[in-house]
């Protein structure tokens, strides 16, 4: 992962070793509600190869912030530094892609599509993405 400070310096972080359990397959399900850490840690899987993400798309909350408390006994949360992925790709505001592109569908909110997929994955099946709909541009 890499940390992108606001005058540019960047800071690597690196794994130490190789993992315990490398051959296990492994897939992260993420969604709008997957942000910040989440992400940052499902970028480095996705960047690295090391596993798949399926779901939709996720929130885009790639921003370090730091507290600083005001003279007023109030405070202020100041924006400090950018997660990025492993390969330098931002996660602010776009989320991350997932591999296979599941939506949930809202009318059935007892089958979880996701949930069936990732398993499906894990047992070597084919998984069909369904892409997001396009946006329709607003006409002015």
């Amino acid at each position: 992962m890499v940390e992108r400070f606001g005058d540019g310096r960047e800071r690597e972080f690196q794994s130490s070793d190789k993992g315990l359990a490398e051959d296990i397959p492994l897939v992260v399900l993420i969604d709008e509600g997957s942000a910040s850490a989440s992400e940052v840690l499902s970028g480095a899987i996705q960047d690295r190869g090391r596993g798949a993400l399926i779901g939709s798309t996720s929130f885009g909350k790639g921003t370090v912030q730091t507290w600083q408390t005001l003279a007023n006994d109030g405070g202020v949360r100041i924006t400090i530094a950018e997660w990025l992925t492993p390969d330098k790709s931002s996660i602010n505001e776009t989320g991350l892609t997932p591999d296979y592109f599941i939506p949930l569908d809202p009318d059935n909110p007892d089958e979880d599509a996701q949930l069936q997929a990732a398993i499906d994955y894990l047992l070597g099946k084919t998984i069909i993405s369904i892409p997001p709909a396009e946006e329709e541009p607003e006409n002015n």
